[in-house]
């Protein structure tokens, strides 16, 4: 089970990977094409779910057996366990930029790549601000649609080391 605390907590709200009410390059996204487009709506409907508080829509976005490095170097895997640690940090109500997003396809394996920032406030009212780099790799399904299957959203961990 995840632990809490506020180093948790804070890694928690690092990584929301997309745009729904944050800024972003829309550059690079006209620039995707058809199948770019649709991974980076995976991401944008991860976010749009997480901003509204909807857990099951967050965690519709990923494979039943995806991991997350909510913590460097520490995957969690499973829905049970990926449920708690989202609804951990949705309280915080973190605000994100996004200096834009980057999506990578070779066969049915996808990269997004995503520098961003983060305003959000602990439990006790603290703001936080953090900055990183979200790195996602997703997979395409027999329907078409892409579901996350590895979240990185502390993906400039061992540069900062």
């Amino acid at each position: 089970m995840i632990k809490t605390s506020i180093f948790l907590l804070t890694v928690l709200t690092l990584g929301i990977f997309s745009t729904a009410g944050a800024q972003t390059t829309k550059k690079m996204e006209t620039n995707f094409n058809a199948e770019q487009k649709k991974v980076y709506s995976t991401i944008e409907r991860m976010v749009t779910a997480f901003h509204n508080n909807d857990i099951d829509g967050v965690l519709a976005t990923y494979e039943d057996d995806a991991i997350v490095m909510f913590e460097p170097q520490k995957p969690v895997t499973g829905k049970a366990n990926l449920r708690a640690a989202f609804i951990q940090f949705t309280a915080m109500k973190p605000k994100f930029t996004f200096s834009g997003h980057e999506v990578y396809i070779s066969g049915d394996i996808a990269t997004h790549i995503a520098p961003w920032t983060m305003i959000g406030h602990l439990p006790d009212g603290t703001m936080i601000e953090q900055s990183g780099l979200s790195v996602a790799v997703l997979r395409k399904q027999a329907d078409g649609t892409w579901l996350m299957i590895q979240d990185n959203p502390t993906g400039q961990f061992l540069m900062n080391k």
